[in-house]
C-alpha cells in the first residue's frame, strides 16, 4: 500500500504548513508560537482533546478511535536552531539567528497530517496522544515531558517518532531493533598553571604543554581501553589557551564530547577521562578539574515494537530497511523510550544538506510519507474489533 489516498489530497496543505512553520523558528522552550499554530490546526480538524503548556509550550492532542482500547502516542519535536539560514528561499526564516535545520518543521506537519487523517476516518480502537514537543536540540524537552507524568496522565502505552534523513531516498524508511542513536556527554577540562615570559619556561608551569600530554592520553580511551565490538567516539573539540606569541599562559581550557550506548563503557570512558586528567597534571606540575556532564541517553529501541514499525512502513514504501547500523548521533526521545516500548525510525528526505548545515531543508515531498506512516501504524496497532492488545 503506497502513501494513503486522503493524505495525498492535502499534501499541499501539509506543504502550505511545513513553509509557514519554517519561516517563523523558534529556540528550545520557547514554541510558544508554533504551539499556538499547532493548536489552531488541531482545533480545525477536530480532535476530542488539546493540552497545552506541557514542559512550558509543548502540548498532547488526543484523539478517540471508534471503540475503547490503549493510547499510542505519536512525537513530532517543534524546535529550531540557533543559527543563521542561507537557503535563499522564498519562505526562509524570517527571524535572524534562528532556523529550521534539522527538520522539526517537517516532523510537525507529518504528525499534523497524520491528525487530521485520524481524526477525520477514526478506523481504530482506543486513542491517539499527539505529542508535540518542545527543546529536543538543547533542553531535553521529552524527558521534561516523562518527568511532568505526561505519559502517565494520559495513560500512554508505547510511542512511536519520525525524524527525517538527509541523503536517502524520499519514502525510504529505516530502523533497528535495540541502539539506534548514541548517549551524548561533555567534558570540560580547566587547567591552572603558572604563566610567564615564554624565553624563561623554567620559571612556568605551562598549561599547554600538559593540555596537550592530556589531549594525546584522551585519544588512547577509544584505540585502548575500550572492546572494538562496543561503539564510542571521544573527540576534543575546543582547546584554548594563550593571548600572546613570547607569553606562557596561566590556564589551559579543553572541551569535547562522548558518544556510546552501553553505560559500563560510558563510565570507563568518565574513569579513564579522570585518571588521565589527574596524571596529566601531575606530571605537568599543573592543577586540574574534570567536569563531565551526563547528556541525553542512548535512543534504544523496543525490538519487538521496532519489527512493527517496520512492517507498517513497508505498507507505505517499498523500501525499508530494519537493521540500520546505530548512529553515533543522540536525541532526546530516548527518554520516552525509557518510560515506554517503542521506536524511533527515519524517513528519506533525499538529496539535501545535511542537518544543521546553514542550506538544510525539509523536502516537501517526504511528508505524505511519514504521515500516511503514522496513520496506518495507528490503524494496525489499534484494529477496530482486533486483538492487537
Amino acid at each position: 500500500m503506497p502513501i494513503i489516498n486522503r493524505i495525498a489530497d492535502f499534501a499541499e496543505d501539509m506543504t502550505a504548513w511545513r513553509r509557514h512553520l519554517h519561516a517563523n523558528p523558534e529556540l528550545q522552550f520557547d514554541c510558544h508560537q508554533t504551539a499556538g499554530f499547532v493548536a489552531d490546526r488541531l482545533r480545525d480538524f477536530g480532535v476530542d482533546e488539546i493540552h497545552e503548556g506541557i514542559a512550558t509550550s509543548g502540548l498532547i492532542a488526543i484523539i478517540d478511535g471508534r471503540v475503547d482500547g490503549p493510547t499510542i502516542g505519536l512525537r513530532a519535536d517543534m524546535d529550531a536552531l540557533p543559527m543563521d539560514e542561507q537557503t535563499g528561499l522564498d519562505y526562509a526564516s524570517t527571524t535572524a539567528g534562528r532556523m529550521h535545520a534539522c527538520g522539526h518543521d517537517g516532523h510537525v506537519t507529518m504528525l499534523l497530517g497524520a491528525a487530521k487523517y485520524l481524526a477525520e476516518t477514526r478506523n481504530f480502537a482506543g486513542r491517539v496522544a499527539l505529542i508535540f514537543q518542545p527543546a529536543e536540540e538543547n533542553g531535553g524537552g521529552a524527558g521534561v515531558m516523562v518527568e511532568e507524568g505526561a505519559l502517565d496522565r494520559f495513560d500512554i502505552t508505547e510511542v512511536y517518532a519520525l525524524h527525517n534523513a538527509p541523503g536517502t531516498a524520499v519514502g525510504a524508511f529505516y530502523t533497528a531493533p535495540g541502539p539506534i542513536m548514541a548517549a551524548v556527554d561533555t567534558f570540560d577540562i580547566h587547567i591552572k598553571g603558572r604563566g610567564g615570559h615564554g624565553a624563561i619556561p623554567q620559571e612556568t608551569a605551562d598549561p599547554i604543554i600538559a593540555a596537550v600530554g592530556m589531549v594525546n592520553a584522551i585519544q588512547t580511551i577509544v584505540s585502548r581501553n575500550h572492546a572494538t565490538q562496543d561503539e564510542l567516539v571521544v573527540s576534543v573539540t575546543q582547546i584554548h589557551s594563550g593571548s600572546a606569541d613570547n607569553i606562557i599562559p596561566e590556564t589551559a581550557y579543553i572541551n569535547g564530547t562522548v558518544r556510546s550506548f552501553d553505560p559500563a563503557v560510558q563510565q570507563m570512558v568518565m574513569d579513564r577521562l579522570q585518571a588521565i586528567v589527574d596524571g596529566q597534571a601531575a606530571s605537568f606540575g599543573v592543577e586540574a578539574s574534570l567536569t563531565y556532564e551526563i547528556g541525553y541517553p542512548a535512543t534504544i529501541n523496543d525490538p519487538q515494537k521496532a519489527g512493527f514499525a517496520a512492517d507498517v512502513a513497508r505498507e507505505v514504501s517499498a523500501d525499508v530497511a530494519d537493521d540500520t547500523v546505530p548512529q553515533m548521533g543522540a536525541e532526546d526521545f530516548a527518554y520516552m523510550l525509557q518510560a515506554r516500548p517503542g521506536a524511533y525510525l527515519f524517513v528519506g528526505n533525499g538529496d539535501s544538506a545535511g542537518w544543521h548545515h546553514p542550506e538544510f531543508d525539509f523536502n516537501d515531498e517526504t511528508a505524505p510519507f511519514g504521515a500516511s506512516f503514522f496513520a496506518r501504524l495507528v490503524e494496525r496497532a489499534l484494529p477496530v474489533g482486533g486483538s492487537n492488545f
